[in-house]
């Protein structure tokens, strides 16, 4: 397999890492979806979309799996639209379970994380690469 193959981007439906049917992956840019992949050693999950009780489980087991599997995980928070108390739990969760780092958290994830003083709790950075290095 290629490099730019191996390190590349898999949109995923879940922790299994198996990428979605391209009917799937049109449906799940609409609501909320979910993008995984290695950078130094730590593993990268990026959240796009609104996460709610009902959306919530793709990312949630994408997070979980990459705790228990790797050393760091970071989670690019900056292309979420919505968040609410699912999400609020499921990075306190994250966070208790392992190392996590929040990247470049939207307007709306910011706003829910310093209304709830969660902000204090999570390591919140700038950009991924500045998440992997710390």
């Amino acid at each position: 397999m290629p490099w730019d193959e191996a390190v590349a981007p898999t949109l995923t439906s879940n922790a299994g890492e198996k990428p979605l049917p391209d009917q799937a992956t049109e449906r799940a840019s609409a609501g909320a979806a979910v993008l995984q992949y290695p950078l130094a050693g730590a593993w990268v999950v990026t959240a796009r979309g609104a996460y709610d009780m009902d959306s919530i489980t793709p990312l949630a087991e994408a997070l979980g799996t990459a705790v228990g599997k790797h050393p760091k995980t970071i989670l690019d928070a900056s292309c979420v639209t919505f968040a609410d108390s699912a999400f609020l739990n499921l990075l306190i969760l994250t966070h208790q379970a392992g190392t996590l780092r929040v990247v470049a958290p939207s307007q709306q994830v910011r706003r829910l994380c310093e209304i709830t003083g969660v902000d204090h709790l999570l390591e919140i950075r700038g950009t991924i690469d500045e998440a992997a290095a710390s």
